[in-house]
C-alpha cells in the first residue's frame, strides 16, 4: 500500500505538474529488428492509424521460433562470445527500423538488455548468473562498455551515432525488467545498480533529447521505488503491470503524485488484455474470452491508465494474426480486438497528463 493517498484530485495534480500537457499511446514488439521491408510498412501504417506514438524495441538474439508467429529474418544476440565481442547485426537491422518507423510519425524506445535473456542464459548468464550479474563490478563495468558501444552505434545510412538520433529515438533503457525473477525485496535492495547504468546512458547522451527510462517489474509497487524516484539520472520510471488491480485510476494517481514529486515522469510502459479467462497476470491457457468481453476489458483499463495522466504502450502489437499462444496478450492488425486497441489509442491523446512528454514525442 502507498502511503499518500490515492483521493487526490486529478486535476489538482496536473496543475502542480504540467499545463496542457496530453498523453499518449504506442506498442511494444520485441523482434521488431528482424521484420522485412514489407512488413514494416504495413506495420507501421497500422501503428499511425492508431495514433500510436512510440514502439519499444528489444536486442535480444531472435529467429522465427522465438516470435509470435511472425516470419523473420533471424539475428543473434549482440554478444554471444564474450562480453565486449560485439555482432553489430542486431544494430543494423534495427537502423532500418528506426528510419521506416521516422517515416510513420514512431519513435523507438530500445531496452539494450532484457532479464529474459539474462535467464536464458545469454554470455552475461553463463559468466555471471542472475545474481552476481547485479552485484559484481566486473560485469557491470561490461555492461557498461555494451551500453555505450549500442550508443555510439553509427547508423548505417543516416552516418550519426545512435546517441544523437532524438529525431528517431524517444528513449533508452538498461534493460528490461531487471532482477524481475529475485524478487522485489531484491530489487529495492539492488537499484542502484538501475541508477549506475542510467548515469553510463545519460553521460553519453550529453544533452541529446532522448530519455533514460527502467525497464519496469512485474506489477506497479515492484515497479516505482524511492531509489528510483531519487535517481538524478532516470527522466522516466516505467511501469509493468498485469494485474487488474493495478489497471485502475485510483490504484495508479498515487504513483503519479510520487513522480510528480520526485520531478520524474512515469510511463505504463507494459500491460495487456489477455486473451483467455485465466486471471489476466497469469493468462495461462484456458477457455478463450468473447470477443466482447476482451475488448471491455481493453477499453477499460486503457481508459484507467489514461485517465490517471500516465501514457502507455500495449504488450504487444503484432504485424500478422496473434497464434494465442500461452501468455498471450498480443493483439495483431488484423485481429478482431484491433479496432478497439486503436480506438482506445486514438484517444489517449485526448487526456490530460500529469507528465509533459510534447519535447520529446514525433
Amino acid at each position: 500500500m502507498r502511503l499518500v493517498s490515492a483521493a487526490i484530485a486529478l486535476t489538482g495534480l496536473f496543475a502542480a505538474s504540467v499545463q496542457g500537457a496530453t498523453s499518449f499511446a504506442g506498442a511494444n514488439l520485441y523482434y521488431a529488428a528482424g521484420l522485412s521491408s514489407s512488413q514494416r510498412a504495413t506495420y507501421f501504417a497500422a501503428l499511425q492509424k492508431a495514433g500510436m506514438k512510440v514502439l519499444r524495441v528489444w536486442l535480444d538474439g531472435q529467429s522465427t521460433s522465438t516470435t509470435k508467429a511472425t516470419t523473420i529474418t533471424s539475428y543473434p544476440d549482440l554478444e554471444t562470445v564474450a562480453p565486449g565481442t560485439f555482432n553489430d547485426q542486431v544494430l543494423n537491422l534495427l537502423d532500418a527500423v528506426m528510419v521506416d518507423a521516422h517515416a510513420y510519425g514512431i519513435k523507438l524506445i530500445i531496452s539494450m538488455h532484457s532479464w529474459n535473456a539474462l535467464s536464458r542464459p545469454d554470455i552475461y548468464g553463463q559468466w555471471y548468473g542472475t545474481g552476481d550479474f547485479y552485484e559484481q563490478a566486473q560485469p557491470a563495468s561490461e555492461f557498461d562498455t555494451r551500453l555505450i558501444h549500442i550508443l555510439n552505434h553509427v547508423h548505417t545510412t543516416l552516418g550519426q551515432p545512435w546517441k544523437s538520433l532524438s529525431e528517431y529515438i524517444f528513449a533508452f533503457e538498461a534493460e528490461n525488467e531487471a532482477m524481475i525473477g529475485n524478487g522485489q525485496a531484491y530489487i529495492e535492495a539492488h537499484s542502484s545498480w538501475q541508477c549506475d547504468r542510467a548515469q553510463t546512458i545519460k553521460n553519453q547522451l550529453d544533452g541529446a533529447k532522448i530519455l533514460v527510462v527502467t525497464g519496469g517489474e512485474s506489477w506497479m509497487d515492484e515497479s516505482v521505488n524511492s531509489v528510483l524516484l531519487a535517481c538524478p539520472y532516470l527522466d522516466v520510471i516505467s511501469i509493468h503491470a498485469y494485474g487488474t488491480g493495478d489497471l485502475v485510476t485510483s490504484a495508479i494517481t498515487p504513483y503519479v503524485t510520487e513522480a510528480v514529486n520526485a520531478g520524474k515522469k512515469l510511463l505504463f510502459e507494459e500491460w495487456g488484455a489477455c486473451y483467455f479467462s485465466s486471471a489476466n497476470n497469469v493468462c495461462s491457457s484456458a477457455s478463450a474470452l468473447t470477443t466482447t468481453q476482451r475488448n471491455n476489458n481493453i477499453q477499460a483499463w486503457a481508459s484507467a491508465i489514461s485517465a490517471a495522466g500516465v501514457p502507455w504502450l500495449y504488450w504487444q502489437a503484432l504485424p500478422n494474426a496473434d497464434p494465442h499462444y500461452g501468455y498471450d496478450y498480443e493483439i495483431g492488425i488484423t485481429d478482431p480486438s484491433w479496432a478497439t486497441l486503436a480506438a482506445v489509442a486514438n484517444e489517449a491523446s485526448s487526456y490530460a497528463s500529469a507528465f509533459d512528454y510534447s519535447a520529446y514525442l514525433p
